[in-house]
């Protein structure tokens, strides 16, 4: 499912993008402040499954013009408003929109406005991020190793597979990174330039929603990526003795040797 979230304020999209993100977590998120930016966006997209539209914004077009222009371009899509106001109701009925949340944007809006969709939408099968984390670490796309600029986006991308889901902070994934080093000027710009990359490389190849970002945080959606270390901590009772894992875990990073600890205990 292809989602877009629309608020001209930065933290209210942020907000609603993250609550999206956990009521939808197989789902493509994209947001955008203002209205140009989504009908840029749409120029290069086959479709649109909702949209989280704010009523009233900053410039020439409010959500219900963008509404209107979504719905021609992507006759099937819900359109779901967010607003502080509640007079926009009847004007978003006429429209024959999908919902209405009055802000705030809670969670349980969200997974209800979702699960009441007014043009269902057929669930495909989508194909994922192929992690290896046994032996060394190496990441694949259909088959294909996938190529990073820099060497250490592979090891940021890494770390975020061992976090299984926990958003890091910057700070954190530097100390990680560059242990002992203490320039943290240089390293702050180094690993703008990795979130890029990574982001970036995901996107390439259709593949960015694994990928959770917030302001100093960034993090991985574990049910986006095929993974050994995943799949032998979901069925540990039966891997236990199995072979299936080895004995090496990310052997390239030595950061990676509390898991590895943990993972030699857990398979005896």
């Amino acid at each position: 499912m292809n989602i877009i979230s629309v608020d001209d304020e930065k933290l209210a999209l942020e907000a609603i993008m993250k609550t999206i993100i956990k009521a939808a977590p197989d789902s493509k998120v994209h947001g955008f402040r203002s209205p140009d930016a989504v009908l840029e966006y749409i120029d290069g997209n086959d479709t649109v499954d909702v949209a989280f539209l704010d009523v009233e914004m900053a410039g020439s077009m409010s959500g219900l013009e963008l509404a209107q222009i979504l719905t021609e371009r992507f006759p099937d899509i819900n359109i779901i408003f967010t607003t502080g106001y509640s007079e926009y109701a009847l004007d978003a009925i006429k429209m024959h929109c999908s919902g209405y949340i009055v802000k705030p944007v809670t969670l349980q809006r969200v997974k209800e406005e979702l699960g009441n969709l007014r043009n269902p939408i057929t669930k495909t099968t989508e194909r994922k991020l192929e992690v290896r984390t046994f032996g060394n670490f190496e990441v694949f796309v259909d088959g294909v190793p996938l190529i990073f600029k820099y060497q250490k986006t592979k090891e940021l991308l890494a770390y975020l597979v061992d976090r299984r889901g926990s958003l890091c902070r910057n700070g954190e994934i530097m100390a990680v990174l560059w242990e002992d080093d203490t320039d943290e000027t240089g390293h702050t710009s180094y690993l703008k330039n990795l979130r890029s990359d990574l982001c970036g490389t995901l996107e390439r190849v259709g593949l960015e929603d694994c990928i959770i970002r917030t302001r100093g945080e960034i993090g991985i959606l574990p049910e986006k990526i095929a993974c050994d270390y995943y799949d032998f901590l979901k069925n540990i009772n039966g891997a236990k003795g199995s072979g299936f894992f080895s004995g090496e875990y990310m052997t390239q990073y030595s950061w990676a040797e509390y898991t590895h600890a943990e993972l030699v205990r857990l398979s005896q």
